[in-house]
């Protein structure tokens, strides 16, 4: 059983660099524009051949938003002109049957995410082509055991909509909360009420979603630990199955709109460090269980059993319970994996909407991984998503020695077992500690070969 997560000041401090969150290895820095659409083909018909009848997942991305939230990194397009919605759904269901021409409907879709920008931006209508055009390409899994979320925005959604997101199949929402305090959500543009949010969350149960997520972000500008410590309460009031942390990245010269944002309103760091700490303090008290990074979940949630077997996985859309899923991209900017490589498409939805129209895929950088990549890839998913590391088995797995392979991390390796990052380090393996939990990207870093190139350090957020 893994430790508990504790919060150590020290180390923090010590280790709280810039790194990856390592939903994929090698991370989108290294995708490169030499993946065109023939490599990706050839990636397709070797995964179908290899994974005959294997499970697979699809991530597609929505990108429309009514209005800019000030802190929001993801890719977005802001506008109340729903005919670009309805243009964009047109060329996204060429590319569900572009890709559904090369996947065919041997393999089993047990894994659905919609995100965004808001997916919940379509109206019923939409949503239900968008739907029959998957199914009619795809073969989605009815079985309980799947996984088909969708993020929503609670303020441009309605109670009605829910028993019909779930018609459709979506048997697990996520929303975004930040925070309810009302000068935060004024700071960030961002006015959301408890009742609306509370009204949605009850909705969701009634209507048969089996997981409701709701995500909070610290380090926003006004906030303080007494007004953060508040919101934790009202949600916790609401029961959520599984809550996201995010640690707020500042990044004005990424993205443009927290440029909107003022500098002098965001907290100091050790006023983030107070509101984890009382985040991390209050969430386990309350019966949820840290998976890692910023996810906690209930004891009986499907995340916790699948770390306690083993089986956790970490991917673009956060910690899953279906391991080695091939996962196709669909939509602007939405990145896949399919066998041994990564693919993403056209981050602009003009490049996007032209290549579809055409009708080639909007494939647009990619990358195929080496043996080496493989290997450090699946060390440090299992130190993100199971905080240990068995030399044996990996070495079996991998077919190296872990030990003469990894010869020169091992000294960095037995400094973070002196800090006190690693419970147990030795021959056989190591466990995290309790006090390295929260600095799981720190301990993955050691096996990163790519952080040696001072501009990719430079691109990722501070880990705390």
């Amino acid at each position: 059983m893994l430790s508990r997560a504790e919060f150590d000041l020290d180390l923090i401090n010590r280790y709280d660099g810039r790194g990856p969150r390592y939903t994929s290895y090698p991370t989108a820095v290294q995708f490169t524009e030499n993946f065109v659409e023939a490599d990706y083909r050839e990636q397709v018909h070797r995964a179908n051949v290899q994974g005959a009848g294997g499970a697979m997942s699809i991530y597609t991305h929505i990108p429309f938003c009514h209005s800019l939230c000030y802190y929001c990194g993801c890719s977005k397009i802001v506008t109340r002109n729903r005919d670009r919605a309805e243009r964009y759904l047109e060329t996204l269901l060429r590319e569900i049957a572009l890709q559904g021409d090369l996947f065919g409907t041997e393999r089993e879709v047990l894994q659905l995410h919609f995100g965004g920008g808001t997916p919940t931006y379509l109206d019923q209508g939409q949503m239900g082509r968008l739907m029959d055009g998957l199914r009619t390409h795809f073969r989605l899994s009815s079985a309980a055991r799947r996984e088909f979320s969708i993020e929503i925005d609670p303020r441009s959604v309605s109670l009605e909509d829910m028993p019909a997101l779930a018609r459709q199949g979506f048997n697990r929402v996520s929303m975004g909360v930040q925070d309810f305090a009302g000068d935060v959500q004024k700071a960030v543009n961002r006015i959301q009420s408890l009742e609306e949010t509370r009204a949605l969350v009850e909705t969701a149960r009634e209507s048969g979603f089996g997981s409701v997520s709701l995500d909070l972000i610290y380090g926003l500008p006004l906030q303080t630990v007494a007004g953060f410590d508040r919101t934790l309460d009202q949600v916790l009031s609401m029961r959520p199955d599984r809550l996201a942390v995010y640690n707020y990245a500042h990044l004005p010269d990424m993205f443009r709109s927290q440029r909107m944002i003022q500098e002098d309103q965001l907290p100091s760091a050790s006023v983030k460090l107070q509101i984890l700490r009382i985040a991390i303090e209050k969430l386990e008290a309350a019966g949820y269980v840290y998976i890692g990074m910023d996810h906690f979940a209930l004891a009986d949630d499907e995340l916790v059993k699948a770390q306690e077997r083993g089986e956790l996985q970490r991917n673009f859309q956060g910690y899953s319970t279906h391991a080695n899923c091939d996962i196709i991209g669909l939509g602007v900017t939405a990145i896949g994996r399919i066998g041994q490589a990564f693919t993403q498409n056209a981050k602009d939805i003009e490049t996007y909407e032209s290549r579809l129209n055409l009708g080639a895929l909007p494939v647009a950088r990619g990358l195929v991984m080496t043996a080496d990549d493989r290997i450090r890839g699946v060390v440090i998913q299992e130190i993100m998503c199971q905080s240990r590391l068995d030399f044996a088995r990996l070495s079996r797995q991998l077919g190296i020695d872990f030990r003469t392979y990894f010869d020169a991390e091992w000294p960095q390796l037995e400094r973070l077992y002196q800090d006190g990052l690693l419970e147990s380090f030795n021959e056989t393996g190591l466990v995290v500690s309790g006090r390295g939990r929260l600095l799981l990207r720190a301990i993955a870093m050691t096996f990163d070969r790519y952080l040696a190139e001072a501009r990719v350090r430079k691109t990722f957020s501070k880990i705390i």
